[in-house]
């Protein structure tokens, strides 16, 4: 594993072992060991889109591992102003020891990887989102103690995280069902992939159906940053897509639910089903932290298996 563009590039052997390694930095800070792996490393975190869980997981989980991070908005870089990805790319390999981009194209996450020398990790595009569906699956196998042979239903947006959350539960040996409107469906290369593993996978413009018998449910948004201006019309359409009490009576008994967050209530999840969730759902978000610096340590620190 050289860089963390996208799940589509991970085996799941190296999934488990980021979750694997994830679980064990989490015990360690929970216990006050210290583990300064990344002692006089740098990272730099290039923000196109705005962060709350992606700064301070990263800057903090940098920071927890003895190493030291850098805020570099595009309004203070020089690619902000038109400097080519590929020439920004060789120059911040000279400096650091590797490069986090909040962005909208992939393409800019996957030529710094080409041009650079140095780990590229991917903390969120327009396509995929790997860092918080890593943290996903953490969290859910924490609580159902495995993956393999669980439900997963996406319920939403074909958007970034349905994408992920399709890759990587599927990967991680994982029954997946998504349910979104037909002009909103997961990307053509994610549903490509998804198909490769027959009965496993099930896309659904009901989301009943898509509920019918899941372990956990999680959704998103309705409106990404950048879709602004589609906000009154996506309300309209994805109307039907609530996660609230009604569409739960369709998912397993004690079924969990999942919001990478912000979320919005009223809209994709209501107030009553986010608060009883809550403590799953802050979990979650905690574990951003925990599996974040899991991929620091895999990409940076070579020799650590």
């Amino acid at each position: 594993m050289k860089h963390l563009l996208k799940l589509l590039d991970l085996s799941a052997e190296e999934i488990f072992s980021i979750l694997d390694l994830a679980d064990r930095l989490k015990y360690e800070r929970k216990h006050s060991i210290a583990h300064p792996l990344l002692a006089g490393m740098t990272l730099g975190m290039i923000f196109q889109k705005s962060s709350t869980r992606t700064r301070v997981s990263f800057e903090a989980g940098m920071y927890q591992l003895g190493g030291h991070a850098l805020f570099l908005s595009s309004r203070d870089l020089q690619i902000g102003r038109g400097e080519p990805v590929k020439d920004t790319a060789r120059v911040l390999s000279r400096y650091l020891d590797g490069i986090m981009i909040r962005t909208y194209a992939q393409q800019e996450v996957e030529d710094l990887a080409r041009f650079g020398s140095i780990p590229v990790i991917n903390g969120l595009t327009d396509f995929c989102h790997p860092c918080q569906v890593l943290a996903d699956l953490m969290t859910i196998r924490e609580k159902l103690g495995i993956l393999q042979g669980k439900k997963l239903c996406f319920i939403g947006d074909g958007n970034n995280m349905a994408n992920s959350l399709i890759v990587g539960g599927l990967k991680a040996g994982m029954t997946v069902s998504a349910a979104t409107p037909y002009a909103y469906r997961p990307d053509e290369a994610v549903l490509a992939f998804a198909k490769e593993y027959g009965k496993s996978f099930s896309l659904e413009s009901d989301p009943f159906l898509a509920a019918s018998g899941a372990d956990v449910i999680i959704t998103d948004t309705w409106a990404s940053m950048g879709q602004e201006s589609e906000k009154e019309e996506r309300m309209g359409v994805f109307k039907e897509y609530q996660i609230n009490t009604r569409l739960l009576t369709a998912a397993n008994t004690g079924a969990m639910v999942l919001h990478c967050l912000p979320a919005y209530r009223g809209q994709e999840i209501t107030e009553e089903i986010f608060e009883t969730h809550a403590e799953e759902i802050f979990e979650e978000a905690e574990n951003r932290l925990h599996a974040q610096k899991a991929v620091l340590v895999k990409l940076l620190k070579k020799e650590e298996k």
